[in-house]
């Protein structure tokens, strides 16, 4: 049985988005792939949040995956900072990674055209190497995710092959799943702009 692997920052409380272009697909996958599925409390580090609040959302996340349908019987469900091993071979990918492809990176970016290098933490420009090193950990095949999160995947890619012909074969190559529907979803209040959950109007 193949591997699917996805997890949600609990950086807000989910939306329409999340559910679209992430849960439903774990759900509808269930019975198909060996699915691991994790609340990425690690990646919300990357940014200050307070502690109680980041408690409360990771526990509402793991609740909307139980109310929306995602069965623990048949699912792995846990929280990433759990494993220490996100960390320890986090860094081991990051020595086979490099500043100018994690500098390309859109996330990256887009923050430091809102500020400079001062304002931005290590932890965010090093952080696709995070999302990359959750996806190998598992030996995921499939990685469902939003137009915008491929280039991640893609770079989970690149690093899996760096690292195989380096060392020799250590990681499968993970393939990213777009949804037909919902593969960027607007907010509603502003549709130039992808919804997101740390977005403080209710209404978008």
């Amino acid at each position: 049985m193949k591997r699917l692997l996805s997890g949600i920052k609990p950086t807000g409380y989910l939306t329409i988005g999340n559910y679209i272009g992430a849960i439903k697909q774990f759900i509808e996958r269930q019975d198909e792939y060996e699915n691991f599925v994790f609340v990425a409390d690690l990646h919300a580090l990357t940014v200050y949040n307070d502690p109680d609040e980041l408690r409360k959302k990771i526990r509402a996340i793991v609740g909307v995956y139980l109310a929306c349908g995602l069965d623990p019987k048949k699912n792995t469900i846990f929280l990433q900072s759990e494993n220490p091993y996100h960390a320890q071979l986090s860094w081991v990918l990051e020595c086979n990674s490099t500043m100018g492809e994690l500098s390309r990176m859109t996330q990256y970016k887009d923050r430091l055209g809102k500020g400079t290098n001062e304002s931005i933490s290590c932890g965010l420009f090093t952080y696709p190497v995070l999302m990359a090193t959750d996806i190998l950990l598992y030996d995921a095949d499939i990685v469902p995710v939003g137009l915008d999160q491929k280039q991640h995947v893609e770079l989970a890619r690149n690093i899996a092959e760096r690292f195989n012909y380096r060392y020799g074969d250590s990681f499968i190559v993970p393939e990213p799943v777009i949804p037909k529907h919902g593969e960027k979803i607007k907010d509603l209040q502003d549709p130039s702009k992808k919804m997101s959950k740390s977005d403080d109007n209710d209404k978008g």
